[in-house]
């Protein structure tokens, strides 16, 4: 990242992160560098589309961010995820090292490989032992070990993340806090009746603005470690239902809150907390954004979408 004007290939750059991602590089944020973004016909399950790809990119470094990221998809179809997820990354590590790719590697992995934590091994670490308990989290730990099978055989500079929950403007309402957002937000336009519903919302999270989650991955970029993996996290648990209630303290609606037995998952984890205490030595970076900024941020974008 040495270079200037770096050519940076963004994978998945339509999606959520994606986008910040893009806003992130243009605003200077990832230093002097420009992203490439594939084009919208490419499949990253296909060698030869991944090999056009990539020649046209010719990057100097890589945010590597496309996968099927959805969790119950990847119970409904547990092969095309791996086909994505595993399949698509071992074609762009292939096609990296076939055209001579010198650069840095960055694979978004997920906090989600953990799987059940025991409270007693709260905050999560990178040293924990990955257990994941549904397709995708599976395929994403199996994605991390190309990268680092490719650095250990062929010299890949690649550092993996694994972020843990990141929110913020633009994400979809499959996720609780959007969801919960717009739900309000739909009361307040007079289009729902003064009813939300909730799943477990007496869990907690490790909650991180996707702007700070963005700029975790330039200070990754320009400072990390190679061959490293580190945990993207703010370091805090917080209950949904204390974000809740903090929407709810920004709206005169007085809904009633109901549990919706569709929206709970038996196997859930209670608390979630996680360390970021390598990141942060290794890069200097920190999160900027209060959740609560986040959280009424969140709700202001879903009243400008309702209107």
């Amino acid at each position: 990242m040495s270079r200037r004007s770096a050519r940076i290939l963004v994978t998945g750059a339509g999606g959520f992160v994606g986008r910040y991602v893009l806003d992130a590089i243009t605003q200077g944020g990832f230093g002097d560098a420009e992203a490439i973004v594939p084009a919208s016909d490419w499949d990253i399950r296909s060698l030869e589309s991944t090999r056009n790809v990539v020649a046209e990119a010719a990057p100097h470094a890589v945010v590597h961010l496309a996968a099927q990221s959805f969790v119950p998809k990847s119970f409904e179809d547990p092969a095309e995820t791996l086909a994505v997820n595993v399949g698509g990354t071992a074609n762009l590590i292939k096609t990296l090292q076939e055209q001579g790719f010198g650069g840095r590697f960055l694979y978004i992995s997920s906090g989600d490989i953990y799987g059940v934590v025991a409270e007693a091994d709260l905050p999560v670490t990178e040293n924990i032992q990955p257990q994941p308990r549904n397709p995708y989290a599976v395929s994403k730990w199996a994605a991390e070990q190309l990268c680092l099978q490719a650095r250990r055989t062929h010299g890949l500079d690649c550092i993996i993340a694994r972020p843990f929950n990141h929110v913020g403007p633009g994400q979809s309402d499959r996720f609780v806090l959007p969801s919960l957002a717009s739900q309000i937000a739909e009361i307040e336009a007079g289009r729902r009746a003064p009813l939300i519903e909730v799943g477990d919302i007496d869990s907690t999270r490790d909650f991180l603005d996707v702007r700070d989650v963005v700029a975790a991955y330039a200070a990754l970029l320009l400072a990390g470690t190679p061959g490293a993996t580190y945990v993207v996290a703010s370091g805090s648990e917080r209950s949904v239902r204390e974000l809740l209630q903090l929407m709810l303290a920004h709206t005169d609606a007085k809904p009633e809150i109901r549990v919706d037995p569709a929206r709970m998952r038996p196997s859930e984890q209670k608390r979630m907390l996680a360390d970021s205490r390598r990141l942060r030595e290794d890069t200097d970076w920190r999160p900027s954004l209060s959740l609560e900024t986040t959280v009424l941020n969140l709700l202001d974008y879903a009243r400008k979408s309702k209107q």
